[in-house]
This record gives C-alpha cells, sequence and structure tokens, in this order.
C-alpha cells in the first residue's frame, strides 16, 4: 500500500498551488477512493500537450487509486471561458460542440485509463437551472449568495475593463456555472492550470453554500511552447498536437530547448528529474521524445521514430514516410505554399520563415515572392525538421 506521504511526493510534483495542503491530507487520510475532477469545454476539435499536463496529474491520481470525474462542458462550451482571455470568445455551434467531444475523447484516453474514468456532461445539470427553451434562470438561491464586486475581481475582467473591451454576462456567469460542476458532482478534488484558479475557488465556495465538504484545488503551471517563451498554443505554431505524427512528434519534441526539457519531463512524466539529469542533454532529450511518442502511438512508433530522427538529423538524411501534399495549382506563391501544406500557422510566420532562410525546395533555398511549381514529387522542407513531398496538381 502506497503511503500517504508517497501520495503526497507524487501529487504535489509540479504543482503551482494547492488550496490546501492540510485539506488534501485528510481527504488522501480516510481512505476511500478520492472524486478528482476537471472539466474541459470542447472547443476545438485537437489537444497539444499543453492540455495533457493537467490529465497527466490525473493520471497519477488514478495510478493511486483515485477516481477522475471528467466533466466536458457542452452547455459552457457555447459561453466560452474567459479566463485568461483578452476579448468574448466566438459562440460554437452544437454541431460543433458536438463533433470536437467525439474527437476530445478519443485523445483523452490515451493518457486517462478509461476504466478509472467517470464521464459527465455539464448539461446535465445545467440546462436544468438555465433551460434554453424556457425562462428559466438560475435559482436566486444561487445567485444572491455571489457579487458583482466578486466576479470582476478577476484580472482578465480587469484588464479588458481597462482596455475597453466588452465583457458578456454570460462570461461573468462562467464561474458560477463551472463552480456548480463541482456541487453537481460532489467533487473532493478540482485540477486546472493556474489561470484557472478563480473558477475552482468558486467551486469550493458553491460546494460550502451547498452544505458540502469544499474541494481541494490544485492548479497546474502552463506548459511554454517549442519556442521555449510562449505558452503552448496552435496559434503560435509552437505546439505537439496529440495527434501528429510519430515522426513530427519525436522530432518536435528533439527541438525543446534544453533547460526546458526539465519541465517537459516534471510536467509531463513521472520520471525521476534528477536522475536523468546526469544524462547527456541529447540523451535525455530522446528519452523524453521516446517517452511522449510511445504515449501516444505505442512503443515500436517511438523506437521507429527514433531511428529516423537518427537518420535524417544525424546522418543529414531526408525521412523515407513523408506526408504528401498536392499543389493546389500548377504554381503557388512560396508563403501561400508554406501555409497551405501546414508547415507554418500563419502566412505571418511563413514569411519570417522565407525570410530567414528556412524554406528550401530539393536543398535549394527559396526566396520571398517565388512562385513554386512542380512536375514531378519533390520534396518541401521547412527549418529543419518539417518536411512535406509536393505532387503535381
Amino acid at each position: 500500500m502506497i503511503s500517504l506521504q508517497d501520495q503526497l511526493s507524487r501529487i504535489l510534483r509540479g504543482t503551482s498551488k494547492v488550496v490546501s495542503e492540510d485539506e488534501l491530507k485528510k481527504k488522501l487520510a480516510q481512505s476511500r477512493p478520492l472524486r478528482v475532477k476537471v472539466g474541459v469545454d470542447p472547443t476545438a476539435p485537437d489537444i497539444h500537450l499543453g492540455h495533457t499536463v493537467v490529465l497527466t496529474k490525473l493520471r497519477t491520481f488514478q495510478d493511486l487509486g483515485h477516481t477522475v470525474v471528467f466533466i466536458i462542458g457542452d452547455f459552457t462550451a457555447a459561453i466560452g471561458d474567459p479566463s485568461g482571455r483578452d476579448s468574448t470568445r466566438p459562440p460554437l455551434s452544437e454541431r460543433e460542440i458536438n463533433a470536437n467531444i467525439e474527437t476530445y475523447t478519443d485523445q483523452v484516453f490515451k493518457v486517462l485509463d478509461k476504466s478509472k474514468t467517470e464521464v459527465r456532461t455539464n448539461g446535465e445539470w445545467l440546462y436544468d437551472l438555465f433551460d434554453r427553451t424556457s425562462p428559466h434562470f438560475m435559482p436566486t438561491s444561487i445567485l444572491r449568495r455571489h457579487t458583482v464586486q466578486q466576479l470582476m475581481e478577476r484580472d482578465d475582467f480587469t484588464e479588458r475593463r481597462k482596455a475597453g473591451q466588452p465583457i458578456t454576462l454570460l462570461e461573468l456567469m462562467y464561474p458560477l456555472f463551472q463552480g456548480y460542476d463541482s456541487v453537481a458532482v460532489k467533487a473532493d478534488v478540482e485540477l486546472g492550470g493556474h489561470d484557472q484558479l478563480f473558477n475552482l475557488l468558486m467551486g469550493r465556495q458553491m460546494q460550502k453554500d451547498a452544505g458540502q465538504e469544499p474541494q481541494v484545488v490544485v492548479t497546474l503551471p502552463l506548459l511554454e511552447g517549442l519556442d521555449g517563451g510562449r505558452k503552448m498554443s496552435k496559434s503560435y505554431g509552437n505546439h505537439v498536437g496529440v495527434k501528429d505524427a510519430p515522426n513530427d512528434m519525436f522530432g518536435k519534441i528533439m527541438s525543446v530547448p534544453d533547460d526546458l526539457m526539465w519541465k517537459y519531463y516534471e510536467l509531463l512524466t513521472e520520471e525521476n528529474v534528477k536522475d536523468v539529469k546526469t544524462l547527456h542533454p541529447k540523451e535525455a532529450k530522446q528519452k523524453l521524445a521516446g517517452l511522449i511518442t510511445e504515449r501516444f502511438h505505442g512503443k515500436t512508433a517511438a523506437q521507429e521514430a527514433l531511428q529516423n530522427f537518427e537518420k535524417v538529423f544525424s546522418k543529414k538524411g531526408t525521412p523515407e514516410d513523408l506526408d504528401v501534399f498536392k499543389m493546389k495549382s500548377k504554381e503557388m506563391d512560396v508563403v501561400e505554399l508554406v501555409v497551405s501544406a501546414d508547415l507554418a500557422p500563419s502566412k505571418n510566420e511563413a514569411r519570417r520563415l522565407v525570410e530567414q532562410g528556412a524554406v528550401q525546395l530539393e536543398g535549394k533555398r527559396i526566396n520571398l515572392g517565388e512562385k513554386i511549381s512542380v512536375s514531378s514529387p519533390m520534396v518541401l522542407k521547412v527549418g529543419k525538421r518539417r518536411f512535406k513531398k509536393l505532387i503535381p496538381v
């Protein structure tokens, strides 16, 4: 049996804030499976490694014998979590939300143990409080306990108000919806990124109001992307997608700055970081890339990705299995081509790469303003690790 101290050590690893550690100890000492909640709004079809920081910690709870309550925000996704945002999120349709839910769960269970996960949707209880077809509203017993001043204390709301950015009433009430989720599932613990702290603490307060023992709040840091500066985000083009092909995933992780690698180890694995630091940095990074690629694609794919990496980057070769891009026309502007081939997230980023000399066709540098035409399959290379085989139209 795992001791209380060993459980605490594994749970607290890499955390930003725990409210409170003493309460967590008391809950763990009850020797019963805790209900560990996380809420996710399916606002996009795919997730990246930044999203899996919380999932990895949830898996730790599962390995310690606890139950994860994974709440999919089908109701709250239509509003959009305002945490950390400087503008109102565009609303999603019910069809978009349902499509995202399907892909989310496929990816989430590459980290979580499905047999120890209780999947719920917050529409189960929130539509009863805030009915979409009738004038029913949240009970006054909930609304009168929380003030506008309290909700406006959020840093992101303060900044938006100063900048003259609108804040909708639904966004203002978002923390109440998320907090009520904790009441509905009787959560013992809730996890989230450190930008979620306000929402998670609201859950504690609403549980107290409902006569429940308040949940312990555990927050985790945001994961920086491959550029080593900004948080991981698809919009920044610095992300590693859970659905990335094995070779791409392995290669991207090998490009993580050395000093950031240890944070990836701490937040995305359970390896002993002290022991890993005794390895040569290249060996340590290959081990990290292998562990993460194996998690999402299996051991064989991870081993093949390592072999491919060594061939391409240690021996200056070209990958054998390249993703194919079929030209949209006989001639394409280089910036348009790089974006269309999914080798850059935006035209601005593609233009920057071209200007830096990072775009090559069959080993020849391509300059800004050049038009690309191919009459037979040719290899387009962007940076050190991104390739596409171009096929004529």
